[in-house]
């Protein structure tokens, strides 16, 4: 309709590097319209305005039309001619009306054009909403338009030119401007931010190549996203893969971050001198934004490959967007630090290796709550008394600040003080209540609140004496004959420590494949919900686990009750084994042999403990994975260790990667690239993830077959 624009398609295939198409020869049929048959009449009778005016319009590579006397007769340019699409060439020469039909009696449409005519007033739009055909659709597009009078020689209005510029563009980015303001607001760290401004990039200015870095001791690491990329859900749940630079001013993004100078290059070869690959040499125009705040210094850019303009309008929205992507940055930053501080401290107070029996399994997970930038005081622990007894105990003191940390630390450690010189559970609890009063006494605080079970468990025939202070009771999975069964233990409830209580306890016995569980109560509280609701959902789940696994049991535990929780989650399994397991341990080097090597001692050593083959092909091709992805992410040597029992094979690998760093931790995702995630989940029946004090440790579980047991 009249005042409709957009991109002309020689310059859209000029940006894709392609040939332009062939666009209408508006000049050539507005010279062989039949006029004499209009109100205009023939074209030789024309008022010498209204030709000037139409030798402008048809010169023009702005859509402009020209609506003739009081039907309105249309003629328009090239430019207008691909906005209204199939409407052209049969509106060329016709009144607007015929050509839009109803849409010409809608607002903003043919009566602005009606109200310029007869008032003689031109009239400018800010904006205005427009449907346009395009590529077989219609779409909503913004214009501005300017309407101004036609008047011939003798002064006399006779029609209205509409010049049009389509700003759908710039509409469009200031509105996704807004959307990465609120989804920067909900970022926690640098790998947070770096995903929504790659992907903000790429979407709202269509660029070819963006990086987003950030100041990294004495020099930057930064991450990027090129046009054509594989980017999937898998890969958007996977930390950024980072790489590091110096500062070398040869780098764009080094210059504008330790400037704090912008650059805008139209065309040329920005990245020749420091191109790793034939995507950054195809760049040639690139704007580099710094990312300046007190305590970060970074940069984005973002690239094309071919030449651009970069008009003021898009100046402003990125000079808008590396401001909030900057304030972000700097917020992950500081979040990240008091992170990794509480999480080192509470990590710290925990065992960093747990026993390792012959017929008995254990394994542990600790899981932060909501608020990860806390301590709590969640904890457990397990280790051998003198006479070759299992210790184990999981507790709870309320809280989640390094106070509650510290007196999770004093509880713990005086626990293990208490039972080394005599565990029975009575004993100890009491031990524990005196200290729990004593240092409520001392901070003139009452409402320090800690709970805990401990148990002692007899490993020449299985039993288990169980006291509890306040704590939930543990969960039993009975193994069975063919079809596993759960429940809770039934341990005479004990006051929290502190209040001077007293304890009995109860005995219950392990048979081989049978496994308990010990957890805190933000396994199963929720929001909204009973308690004892939560309960049968942990029940459930480990009832319908598909082994006794303690590992598995502890991974299932902390996710079998739906809903999320404000609280930390500890929770300690121990599994007392059908049969003797075999075991063995590799230390991997950080080179690049090391999945190599990896891969034949697993061979030989499968193939020794008569493994089926299909498990061993498995179980080699995860293995192979998940220690690459160690050396690579981590950058420390790795330690991949393989267990076999009768029923199942668990394999885990470790790395020694700090945990001071957010950035580096993989303790809720996989984090090998493109095909490791989608190979663990097909190929094993069960794997996790386990954050430990130095480092995180992925593990998976492949049932034996029965049939073909070794």
């Amino acid at each position: 309709m009249v005042g409709m624009g957009s991109p002309s398609a020689a310059t859209m295939a000029a940006r894709d590097g392609g040939t332009a198409p062939r666009t209408p020869d508006c000049a050539r049929l507005v010279a062989e319209h039949p006029w004499d048959t209009t109100s205009l009449g023939p074209m030789e009778s024309w008022d010498p305005v209204v030709r000037a005016t139409v030798e402008v319009v048809l010169s023009s590579p702005v859509p402009m039309a020209l609506a003739y006397g009081d039907d309105y007769l249309l003629l328009y340019n090239d430019a207008y001619a691909e906005v209204i699409g199939p409407k052209h060439p049969g509106a060329l020469g016709r009144p607007a009306a015929d050509v839009f039909g109803d849409l010409w009696q809608a607002p903003g449409v043919g009566g602005v054009i009606d109200d310029v005519y007869r008032s003689g007033q031109s009239f400018l739009e800010a904006e205005a909403q427009v449907a346009v055909p395009r590529d077989g659709q219609v779409e909503q597009a913004s214009f501005t338009r300017g309407h101004s009078v036609v008047r011939d020689r003798h002064g006399s209005v006779v029609g209205v030119l509409t010049v049009a510029a389509e700003t759908t563009q710039v509409t469009r980015r200031l509105q996704s401007l807004g959307e990465l303001t609120a989804r920067l607001a909900s970022t926690l760290t640098i790998d947070d931010v770096a995903r929504v401004v790659l992907a903000y990039a790429m979407a709202s200015f269509d660029v070819d190549h963006c990086v987003f870095a950030v100041d990294d001791g004495a020099g930057f690491r930064y991450v990027r996203r090129i046009r054509g990329e594989m980017v999937d859900e898998v890969d958007e749940r996977l930390p950024p893969l980072w790489k590091r630079i110096g500062n070398d001013p040869a780098f764009p993004l080094a210059v504008a971050a330790q400037s704090g100078r912008p650059s805008f290059l139209p065309d040329g070869s920005p990245l020749a001198k420091v191109a790793t690959d034939r995507h950054e040499r195809r760049i040639r125009a690139l704007a580099a934004m710094p990312l300046r705040t007190p305590s970060l210094h970074g940069a984005l850019t973002m690239g094309y490959r071919s030449a651009h303009t970069w008009l003021p309008a898009e100046r402003a929205l990125l000079y808008a967007a590396a401001e909030l992507v900057a304030q972000a940055a700097e917020r992950a930053r500081r979040f990240e630090a008091q992170h990794g501080t509480a999480q080192l401290l509470q990590r710290s107070m925990l065992p960093e290796h747990l026993p390792e029996l012959d017929r008995f399994r254990i394994a542990a997970r600790y899981d932060v709550g909501v608020d990860g930038n806390a301590a709590g005081g969640d904890f457990y622990d397990a280790f051998e008394l003198g006479d070759g007894r299992l210790a184990m105990v999981l507790g709870d003191v309320a809280g989640h600040d390094v106070r509650a940390a510290a007196v999770m630390g004093q509880v713990r450690a005086a626990l293990r003080a208490l039972a080394l010189t005599d565990p029975a559970p009575q004993t100890v609890l009491a031990g524990l209540d005196r200290l729990v009063g004593s240092l409520g006494a001392e901070s003139r605080n009452e409402e320090i609140f800690v709970t805990v079970v401990y148990g002692v468990l007899d490993q020449a025939d299985g039993t288990i004496t169980l006291g509890s202070a306040g704590h939930p009771p543990p969960v039993l999975r009975r193994a069975g004959q063919g079809r596993a069964s759960a429940q809770l233990v039934a341990v005479p409830p004990g006051a929290p420590l502190g209040l001077g209580g007293s304890w009995r306890t109860t005995t219950v016995r392990l048979e081989p494949g049978d496994t308990i569980l010990m957890f805190s109560d933000g396994v199963v509280e929720r929001r909204g919900r009973p308690l004892s609701a939560g309960l049968d959902d942990l029940v459930r789940a480990a009832a319908a686990a598909a082994s006794g696994d303690p590992r598995n049991l502890c991974a299932l535990a902390t996710a079998a009750v739906a809903g999320r929780t404000d609280d930390d989650v500890a929770v300690l399994a121990v599994e007392r084994a059908v049969a003797q397991s075999r075991s063995a341990t590799m230390q991997v080097p950080a080179e690049p042999t090391g999945p190599s090597r990896v891969r034949q001692w697993m061979t030989t050593r499968l193939r020794e403990w008569a493994v089926p083959e299909p498990v061993i092909g498995a179980a080699i091709l995860c293995t192979s994975e998940l220690t690459t992805n160690a050396l690579l992410h981590a950058g420390t040597p790795a330690q991949v260790h393989i267990d076999l029992s009768a029923e199942r094979l668990l394999v885990s690998v470790a790395d020694t990667g700090t945990r001071g760093s957010v950035t580096r931790a993989r303790t809720e995702t996989l984090s090998s690239r493109g095909r490791g995630l989608g190979l663990i989940e097909e190929l094993s029946d069960t794997w996790g993830t386990d954050p430990t004090v130095r480092g995180s440790t992925v593990w998976f579980e492949m049932l034996i077959p029965q049939a073909e047991k070794g």
